[in-house]
């Protein structure tokens, strides 16, 4: 898809756990309206730096910086760096997730805490910098309505339960209220906070929920709307979110789902 260059011109975004999936076409698609942007990743340096060439050749601006989000020290830092090189920040998207799936009496503390300390806690510490920025340079109107914009990636769980992925479903849970208190409490300083939460979206963390005519089939079971997400609906989104063309969105969560939530089991009566 394209966009008017100046949709995001001058604007700098950073995207966590950019390096695949939704993060990395969220990266992509921010790119193409314009903004600069920042190819977070973890583990996978290599994926990051080619996202990063891809971009440059469109003639966008990225650079890679790895950090572990759930680490405030590797955050403090990972900003620090963005600000060295790109000067500044006007576009936060959370996007940094992992899955360590069990069933509840067999679910490991130490799962537990590593889904929240990513998923949650990680999303905290990034807000909070970004927040500090936005906060400390306010609103330049030659840039955007907003000083700044935090999109959280959540997910449909924030509001499903998920038998088997009890830490999962409860970051995503915590993301849905830490945004909207977030956004209460920045929206006098022109700050906006809202959420994304993808349905089913084929990436590689979910591989094995589509991967198959007979997976895909179970799946399109609870969307209504009959296809399985691509990570581009959610870049769509991010880029809506990010632009002056939603500046009196504050607070809200996008479902982009197929009407997933729409529980389709429903349909017929119950």
């Amino acid at each position: 898809m394209s966009y008017s260059p100046y949709l995001l011109k001058n604007q700098k975004a950073l995207v966590t756990g950019a390096s695949s999936g939704i993060g990395e076409a969220v990266a992509r698609h921010l790119a193409r309206a314009g903004a600069s942007v920042v190819i977070n990743y973890h583990s996978d340096a290599e994926s990051a730096r080619k996202i990063v060439a891809d971009i440059c050749n469109e003639g966008g601006q990225a650079i890679a910086i790895g950090a572990n989000v759930a680490s405030e020290d590797e955050v403090q830092a990972m900003f620090q760096e963005m600000y060295l090189q790109f000067g500044g920040i006007d576009i936060l998207v959370n996007n940094a997730g992992i899955q360590k799936d069990a069933a509840f009496i067999d679910m490991s503390l130490h799962d537990w805490n590593l889904v929240i300390g990513v998923n949650l806690t990680g999303q905290f510490l990034c807000a909070r910098e970004a927040a500090k920025e936005f906060l400390k340079r306010g609103v330049k109107p030659d840039i955007s309505s907003a000083a700044g914009k935090i999109i959280c990636i959540s997910s449909v769980h924030e509001v499903i339960p998920w038998a088997g992925h009890v830490n999962y479903a409860s970051s995503k849970g915590g993301i849905e209220m830490m945004m909207k208190s977030i956004a209460q409490e920045l929206a006098p300083h022109k700050i906006r906070v809202n959420s994304i939460a993808p349905g089913a979206i084929k990436t590689p963390i979910n591989k094995n929920a589509w991967d198959t005519p007979q997976a895909e089939a179970q799946l399109l079971k609870l969307i209504p709307q009959g296809r399985v997400g691509e990570p581009d609906d959610i870049g769509r989104a991010a880029v809506w979110l990010a632009s002056d063309d939603s500046d009196y969105v504050n607070g809200a969560t996008l479902d982009v789902d197929g009407g997933m939530t729409l529980y389709p089991g429903f349909a017929d009566g119950g």
